[in-house]
């Protein structure tokens, strides 16, 4: 039996999943001709035109579903927009201190960030497509996603933001240090350089992108199995995560000393997070199959949770998170300045 997830229902032609890749790709060639002419950091101006773009894209794609396709879909691919985009933005944590740790310079930062992106999109895209398959012929997945996902909520509540002391380089990246001749200085934005002695070397610009892409993999443990708690459809699944990764290599410089503002960010979405995996939980046991549970039978008891509900937890978490952060820091700033001694 399927569990009980949202009563959307989208069965999309083979051409809209193809027009759909082919604006992804036109989008990402635009954005590696603009990084690739014109190596620079971003100003305040740019950056926030180009986040402002991508923001209004979903929200017009969003109205898009809404008018062909109901209020329900289009909910859903908010719900799963705004849960991918924060997670993006904690992301952003841990690429601040991999470019710090590996002194990239700013003007070179922007590539890193593109061909992380596009590593990212295809391998979400390969995490997405083996989901679909899992949870369109095991219901018991959902028990795995949810508790993965509390677990995952307990620990980020616990340990908070991300810093510079917390970051350990993986095993792919421990492997390529050894395995690949690599030289200690960057050469601009190549992954090649001259050793000197009319041979090639790679540069630390290499292993930078390694971490950046690999880094991602590892979120996206999180971040898929919390999108399959809102919506089951591949295509809104696919569409939200491709959103909430257009657009972050600008956000990235946009944001800039504002991610330390953010302290609650990360409680936010733990909150956001432990949300999901209960509600995963529950329309599990809606479509329970399970031999040891239940007897194999489903539970008509577990409550069933509405996207309108799933989608007013998140906004007013996020909300709340970002507000707070910003009194906290506020306050903390107003403390930090010494009192004015009186005129004498």
């Amino acid at each position: 039996m399927e569990p009980c997830l949202p009563e959307a229902s989208l069965n999309v032609p083979v051409w809209v999943w193809i027009a759909t890749l082919a604006a992804t790709i036109a989008l990402l060639v635009v954005d590696l001709l603009i990084v690739g002419r014109r190596p620079h950091e971003p100003s305040l101006r740019e950056s926030t035109s180009w986040v402002l773009f991508y923001v209004a894209l979903a929200l017009l794609f969003g109205g898009g579903l809404w008018f062909t396709s109901g209020g329900v879909v289009a909910q859903e691919f908010y719900a799963g927009w705004l849960t991918e985009y924060s997670l993006s933005v904690d992301n952003l944590f841990v690429f601040v201190i991999i470019m710090s740790r590996f002194a990239v310079p700013r003007e070179y930062q922007q590539k890193v960030l593109m061909i992380g992106i596009i590593l990212a999109l295809v391998l979400r895209g390969a995490f997405i497509a083996a989901g679909a398959a899992l949870i369109s012929q095991f219901v018991w997945v959902f028990y795995l996603f949810g508790v993965f996902l509390v677990y995952t909520a307990v620990g980020l509540a616990r340990h908070g933001q991300d810093d510079a002391g917390d970051y350990k380089e993986n095993i792919v990246i421990r492997w390529s240090r050894r395995a690949l001749r690599v030289g200690p200085d960057y050469d601009g934005a190549r992954l090649t350089t001259d050793n000197g002695r009319g041979g090639r070397m790679f540069t630390p610009m290499l292993i930078v992108m390694i971490a950046i892409g690999t880094t991602d993999l590892i979120f996206a443990l999180d971040s898929i199995p919390a999108i399959f708690g809102l919506t089951k459809e591949p295509y809104l699944v696919f569409t939200a995560n491709v959103f909430a990764l257009m657009g972050l290599r600008q956000l990235y410089f946009l944001l800039g000393g504002l991610l330390d503002r953010l302290v609650y960010l990360s409680l936010g979405l733990a909150v956001v997070l432990g949300f999901i995996g209960v509600k995963l939980v529950f329309e599990a046991m809606h479509g329970n199959n399970v031999p040891f549970i239940n007897g194999g039978e489903p539970i008509g008891w577990a409550p069933h949770i509405d996207i309108k509900v799933s989608l007013g937890v998140i906004i007013g978490t996020l909300v709340v998170a970002a507000a707070a952060s910003l009194v906290k820091t506020r306050r903390d700033n107003s403390r930090a300045v010494p009192p004015v001694p009186p005129a004498r």
